[in-house]
């Protein structure tokens, strides 16, 4: 922390509270920045269940001092198991023990978003963020050597630099790309139950993935083993005809029709008053409009299959802390375009790659027919020893860690 003093000059506004919100918060607070998040919902949570967090993101929990108390909140899994939805045959397993954590330096968990969420808006405020709620960012604009920030509540705010982490459907993102959302035709339904309240042949003790012809299945514990997190994705029928309600509950059961009773059984635990269509965005390679940057899902939203999205949002924040931190010790508040330049050039390769690798895993996940035998028979005959697979996306650390 020997760049605290440089940090102190600057002044650092972010749109969006979620987990990449508080995560930059957070890194940019303990390198000294005076941080100030707005929040457009009147106060501050996660809605969702259950998420994976791999050793890439425990690694910079460990950073922050956040580690432990992640973990004494979740579930360290002893494997991660793919079974065949239709038959339930494993066929392959992530041994995610000793082995598996001395190799990546550090566990891979599941923990509920939530958890994750209140841990780092607590270590922000903790380390001295200025986080508000009910304000939302309505516009971002470089003026000489400063960020304006104007929020719905009419108010004008300046700042060194402007992080816009405001989500999938960011409002910010128009002013570097015209893009939309592209929707993938799957919808996701989640729930999270008591243990007592679902009856299982047996404990689950791994993150347990059954997929299937347009369709998979992921049931994993949460809470210290208190709690069960399941869910169910499936292609929507009703997305292809172009009909607007499409992936609503009445195609629930339809699509997992054809899977083992496990599968089918599991369906009964899972909330069907919500849905989340699945949609992520088209890559771009440049995030920088003047002194605003675009970071987490507003910039690399991705589809779920790589468990990574979280990640992806704690690495951009470790990212642009780090180098900040490094870049003040040349140039102060003058060195934030060079800053974001940087950080633009580590993170967008990475994070756009796992984008369009998550579009490829989902289409492996839900083959059918002749291809489907040939992906569970590759599967079945993987290399459980080598690391060859992994290594590109749990190994990552930035040229600044």
């Amino acid at each position: 922390m020997d760049d605290v003093a440089q940090l102190s000059e600057t002044q650092v506004i972010i749109a969006g509270g979620g987990i990449g919100g508080a995560a930059t918060a957070l890194a940019l607070a303990r390198y000294g920045a005076r941080v100030t998040l707005f929040e457009r919902s009147a106060e501050f949570g996660e809605v969702g269940a259950g998420l994976q967090i791999g050793p890439h993101g425990a690694r910079i929990l460990d950073s922050w001092g956040l580690l432990d108390q992640a973990l004494a909140a979740g579930v360290q899994p002893k494997n991660i198991v793919f079974r065949d939805a239709i038959t339930t045959e494993v066929l392959t397993t992530v041994d995610l023990g000793a082995r598996f954590r001395a190799h990546y330096g550090g566990p891979y968990f599941v923990m509920h978003r939530s958890d994750l969420h209140a841990a780092l808006i607590g270590a922000a405020q903790a380390a001295g963020a200025d986080l508000r709620t009910g304000v939302t960012v309505t516009d971002i604009v470089t003026e000489g050597h400063r960020a304006i920030v104007r929020t719905d509540d009419g108010a004008t705010h300046t700042a060194d630099v402007a992080i816009a982490m405001d989500g999938l459907k960011s409002r910010l993102r128009a002013k570097i790309s015209g893009d939309r959302p592209v929707a993938s035709g799957y919808v996701a339904y989640r729930g999270t139950f008591p243990y007592a309240e679902v009856p299982l042949d047996r404990d689950i003790e791994d993150v347990v993935g059954y997929i299937g012809p347009r369709c998979h299945f992921i049931q994993y514990p949460l809470r210290g083993g208190t709690m069960l997190n399941q869910v169910a994705v499936f292609e929507s029928p009703n997305y292809g005809t172009g009909a607007p309600d499409w992936g609503g509950p009445a195609e629930l059961d339809t699509a997992f029709a054809h899977c083992h009773d496990t599968v089918r059984k599991g369906l009964e635990y899972l909330w069907r008053d919500r849905w989340w269509p699945m949609s992520d965005r088209e890559p771009i390679a440049n995030w920088v409009d003047g002194r605003m940057m675009l970071l987490g899902d507003a910039a690399h939203p991705p589809l779920q299959y790589l468990a990574s999205g979280a990640v992806m949002a704690l690495e951009d924040a470790r990212c642009l802390a780090d180098y900040a931190a490094a870049g003040f010790a040349d140039g102060g508040n003058a060195a934030w375009p060079r800053i974001l330049r940087e950080v633009n050039a580590e993170r967008a390769p990475r994070c756009n790659r796992v984008l369009t690798t998550g579009r490829m895993w989902g289409e492996l996940w839900h083959l059918d027919g002749t291809a489907r035998v040939a992906r569970n028979e590759l599967f079945r005959t993987r290399d459980t020893e080598s690391w060859k697979y992994t290594d590109w996306l749990w190994a990552y650390t930035s040229d600044r860690n």
